[in-house]
């Protein structure tokens, strides 16, 4: 079955092909044939993926590497770029999550979706390309093509961010987020070019072919090593929302919010730590470029849990929740840790995926309402959507017995492990922090008192099947998709680690293996890791509990005895204005000196001198063309004899 892996994009585009050129005609007859198609495409992939990872589980761990070939793209010179599938562990482990959470997704968009008359086809059909997009960056053998399936889930996140694009504010949205991903993707680019020329230059290779690179990585200096692993992270920071490109996600939640879902949990912003960790080999031969995704990673983390902790809009705590758990990950590929940041990627997307939905219903349930100021008292009103809800923010706050605690344990240890103290201090803070905002949004929107507006409190009920469904096989996810990667302290095998290790290990001398950890803990230093991390999460859902369910005052005193902090916070930092007021207006303003200047004068004065002498020309030449035909037998004679003249005189 690995020989078919090339199915796995294949049913997504055919979903495309489908809905795209046939779903206005099948919208009218049926709205049910063009979600059918659009699921059962990425219930195929998953399929097929389970399939595959059946099959590598069977092989041992040394040959568990597959490339399969479909087609030469092009030749230009000495590189020739295949459309190619790499079939590794790594690979599998994201094909998994991606296809088996994207259908859950799919699934839950057809109840959520089912009354947008008329774009129905055209919202699964972008969600169908979104995924085609996805799995060929995670798939693709070399970097042309992951840079392809790269810029296809950018132009897709334009699409379905701005999908309701009559809302100017939700097409500005799309557009942010499009052009942050440009300025990323411009590091790419350049990473991919240096990487390309010195391995050229070096061995005579040239080739952009991930496994041909990694077992000659040694022949690349390791100052070049470094500028490549950071100008590859620049377009990381741009795809998964970091540390200076991470404000167009807060504002992609304009899009609907399964494509939230989507983007946050299963696709796109997990894109750039797939490839950090996919690069490992790279990584390691320029360990200050590690370093810096480590220390962008840890800052990110910490920094949008700060934004997180008083915003209103339901969806925007859960998105600064999004960006600062990207920010464990990379904190994790960082130091080293690359299989626990991908095992955090997998359980992120459980309960990541289920914290969207379960908001997505409740804005279902109130009309599209969004602020939790205008909700409380749902509890008992939407009994799935709350205890899903609850059961995902246990998760994210790393509560032993949920898939977070496992991840995000497994993060924090290796970090302290390795002697990277103040980032492991920073990590352990912001678990804190999370575990507060996460309760605070659980108890403004389902305890409490309700301050949901009367009109629309008469209507509240929960969502359909098709909805409730999806979130109640993700609530079952985070908690029992961490048990993969027990520890071996609490008496585990640690599988995923074990799974995943030989893709990091590429490259490496004979018999010489590249370990992820160099120092080991005793089990007393693990397990007071572990009590420290439960006690800090546990006392952040304390403080949520006081401040929003047993003194609900507190919260209104803080803001006004540290009013500055607040402001500060619920802003967001300015950092929006802070890029608007130094690089947007500037540019604006540039620009239309630029357009003054050189278009309007320059250019269009050139244009307006060129026109007004042809214009003079031809109105002095016009009087020749008059249609008289006297006129033109006296100009002809006139002219004959001017000539006879001429040449009678010039003779004489």
């Amino acid at each position: 079955m690995i020989a078919k892996v090339w199915l796995i994009p294949l049913f997504p585009l055919i979903g495309v092909l489908i809905n795209g050129i046939l779903g206005a005609k099948l919208e009218k007859i049926s709205k049910s044939i063009i979600h059918w198609i659009a699921c059962s495409a990425i219930a195929l992939c998953f399929i097929v993926a389970w399939m595959i990872f059946r099959e590598l589980l069977n092989l041992p761990p040394d040959h568990r590497h597959f490339e399969i070939v479909v087609y030469n793209w092009f030749t230009s010179g000495e590189l020739s770029i295949n459309v190619a599938y790499l079939v590794d562990p790594l690979s599998i482990t994201m094909a998994l999550f991606v296809t088996g959470v994207g259908f859950l997704i799919h699934v839950y968009s057809i109840g959520y979706m089912i009354h947008d008359e008329g774009r129905y086809y055209r919202y699964f059909t972008y969600l169908n390309l979104f995924m085609f997009s996805m799995i060929n960056l995670i798939l693709a053998n070399n970097f042309v093509l992951m840079f392809l399936g790269w810029e296809g889930v950018g132009v897709c996140s334009y699409l379905l961010i701005g999908f309701w694009f009559e809302n100017k504010e939700f097409a500005s949205a799309g557009k942010k987020a499009f052009i942050y991903n440009r300025i990323g993707d411009f590091g790419f680019l350049l990473g991919m070019f240096l990487l390309f020329f010195t391995l050229g230059r070096k061995t005579g290779i040239y080739t952009l072919n991930f496994y041909e690179i990694f077992m000659h990585v040694k022949f690349i200096p390791v100052a070049i090593a470094t500028a490549v692993g950071i100008l590859l992270f620049i377009g990381a920071t741009g795809k998964s929302a970091q540390i200076p490109l991470y404000v167009w996600l807060p504002d992609a939640m304009a899009g609907p919010t399964p494509v939230s879902a989507l983007i946050h949990a299963a696709t796109m912003v997990t894109a750039g730590v797939y490839m950090v960790a996919r690069c490992a080999p790279l990584y390691k031969h320029g360990p200050l470029a590690l370093y810096v995704v480590a220390i962008v990673g840890g800052v990110t983390a910490f920094y949008a849990a700060t934004m997180a902790l008083a915003q209103t809009d339901i969806k925007k705590v859960i998105a600064y929740s999004t960006i600062s758990q990207l920010g464990y990950m990379f904190l994790g590929v960082g130091v080293y840790a690359f299989a626990a940041g991908v095992f955090h990627i997998v359980t992120h997307s459980f309960f990541k995926a289920l914290l969207f939905l379960g908001a997505g219903s409740v804005i279902h349930a109130l009309s599209g309402e969004q602020d939790m100021r205008k909700m409380g008292g749902l509890k008992d009103k939407l009994p799935i959507t709350y205890w899903t809800f609850l059961i995902a923010c246990l998760a994210i706050s790393g509560i032993p017995g949920f898939s977070g605690f496992f991840s995000k344990d497994m993060i924090l240890g290796k970090a302290f492990e390795n002697g990277y103290y103040f980032l492991w201090a920073l990590g352990t803070i912001t678990a804190g922090m999370t575990s507060f905002y996460m309760f605070r949004v659980l108890f403004l929107t389902f305890h409490g008192e309700s301050r949901v507006e009367p009109e629309v409190e008469k209507h509240i009920h929960e969502s359909p099947p098709s909805m409730t469904v999806p979130m109640i096989v993700l609530a079952l996810l985070s908690i029992f998709g961490g048990y993969i990667g027990v520890p071996e302290a609490l008496g585990g095998s640690n599988r995923i680690w074990n799974f995943l290790a030989p893709c990091f290990e590429i490259g490496s001398k004979h018999g010489e293996k590249i370990h992820e950890v160099e120092h080991h803990m005793s089990l007393g230093a693990e397990y007071l890791l572990m009590i420290i991390a439960v006690i800090v999460a546990l006392l952040g859902i304390y403080v949520a509990y006081v401040m929003y369910i047993k003194n609900r005052e507190l919260p209104e005193k803080l803001t006004k005895k540290f009013p500055l902090l607040y402001r500060l916070i619920y802003n967001k930092w300015y950092v929006d204005e802070i890029y608007e007021g130094l690089i947007a207006w500037p540019l604006y303003f540039a620009g239309q000196i630029l357009w003054m200047i050189w278009d309007e004068l320059i250019v269009d004065g050139a244009v307006r001198v060129i026109y007004g002498f042809v214009r003079g020309v031809g109105g002095a030449l016009r009087y020749i063309q008059t249609g008289n035909i006297q006129f033109y037998v006296v100009a002809t004679i006139l002219g004959i004899l001017i000539t006879i003249f001429y040449f009678t005189g010039f003779a004489g």
